[in-house]
Formats: C-alpha cells, structure tokens, sequence
C-alpha cells in the first residue's frame, strides 16, 4: 500500500496476549511467546514502510502487581528474544533502545538490554524502543531529578526555568522524535501512562485486534487512519 505520510515514531500497547493465550485454550506464558512473534511482523513491517522509530510497552512499572511466575516468564522470554534474534536485528540495520528505569531489572536482563543497544547503536533503518519497567508519571518525575544532578555538575543555576528542548533531553526516549501515531490493541481505549509527555500531539488508533494477532494488515490499517487524519497541532489548517 502506498501513503501519503509515514509517522515518524510508533508507540505501541501490545495488550492481548493474556486474552489471546485463554482463547486458544493455551497458558498465559504461551501468548506472551506468540506476541513475540508479532514483534517480529512489526519491524519487518515498519523496515519496509520505511518507519523510524518503533516504541514497544513491554512492562510497564504497573506491571510489577502481576504474579511473580508471569513476571519472570515475561523476563525470560525477553532474554530469549535477544539471544535468539539479535544477529538478524543487527543484519536488518535495526538499533535497539531501551526506555525505563534500570532499578528493579535482574543483571542478567540489564547486561543482555545494554549488550543489545551497544552492538546496534550505529543502525539507522529504525529504532526499536523497547519500554520496559517503564512509566511514564516516573519518568517525568525522575526527570527532574536528572535536570537537577546535570546543572548540579555544570554548575548551572537550578532556579532557571526548564525549558521543552531542556527537558526532552533528559527523557528516557531521548533523542527520539514525539509520538506521531500511538496504537493499543485488544479494545482497550486509554494509554495506561505509557509516554505522556512524548504523547501530546499522537494520533490514537485502537483495535480489537488481540497483540499476537497484529500483523502486516493491522499495521495498514492503523497507517491508513494515520494517513487521513489532518494534524493541525493546535492551530488552524
């Protein structure tokens, strides 16, 4: 398909695993492995529509009141995505990033997250921004915090207005562009303080469709309504 306008940068609330697993009579953990595979589609998807920036919520700091079996089964199979895909995502010109705080993460999820984003950093086809222990009231939160140590060591006056570009700076997705098109999947209708502040101006497309179900057509169709939208920004056309 072709489209007049390509978003800049995707986020995505991958929701539906849980439901999709129960559905096909099969246990949590195995939807969580079949939404792996949509992210497979997604970047495949997003690298030939030439997208990018792909932000992913793959756990948000909510997601901790979960049960500890799916916690570390979520972990698990984050460890395994690494290992196992990330020669191709190398190959394929895909840089890896990682948005969240790093408290609570094991080392071992840590050591595989920062080894991932050091041998892509130098890819520029798409970044695949994975949020994970991510949210966004203590991302804006902490933000301070780091504005505040960063004109600490430079020495800086810490009474001297933040401005935007200030700000953004010390973001999590940092130097990603804003949201352009933010979509949740499996029918839920709000964003769950996924990227707030990046989020201002994001065009919201949500669909029925379960995450492990999201493919090459989902994605059309969320691009599609992207394409049509008239993005005024709070000015006039």
């Amino acid at each position: 398909m072709k489209f007049k306008t390509i978003p800049a940068h995707i986020a995505v609330i991958m929701d539906g695993n849980g439901r999709w697993a129960e559905s096909q009579g099969k246990k949590r953990t195995e939807g969580h492995r079949e939404g792996a595979n949509a992210i497979d589609r997604l970047l495949d998807v997003a690298l030939e529509y030439k997208i990018p920036n792909i932000s992913l919520y793959a756990f948000s700091t909510e997601n901790w009141k979960r049960p500890i079996t799916e916690i570390q089964a979520i972990f698990g199979l984050l460890v395994e995505f690494i290992e196992t895909r990330l020669n191709t995502i190398h190959e394929k010109g895909i840089r890896i990033h990682h948005s969240g705080a790093r408290n609570k993460l094991s080392k071992t999820v840590l050591t595989k997250i920062d080894h991932a984003m050091a041998v892509t950093k130098k890819n520029k086809k798409l970044t695949a921004n994975f949020c994970l222990n991510y949210g966004g009231h203590e991302e804006i939160l902490s933000n301070f915090s780091r504005i505040m140590a960063a004109r600490t060591a430079k020495k800086e006056s810490l009474d001297k207005a933040i401005s935007p570009k200030e700000f953004e700076k010390y973001l999590y997705t940092f130097p990603l562009p804003p949201v352009d098109l933010l979509i949740r999947t499996a029918g839920e209708q709000r964003i769950s303080n996924f990227l707030l502040w990046q989020s201002a101006y994001a065009e919201m497309y949500f669909t029925n469709t379960l995450w492990p179900d999201f493919g090459r057509t989902s994605l059309e169709e969320a691009l599609l309504f992207f394409d049509s939208r008239k993005r005024k920004f709070g000015g006039l056309l």
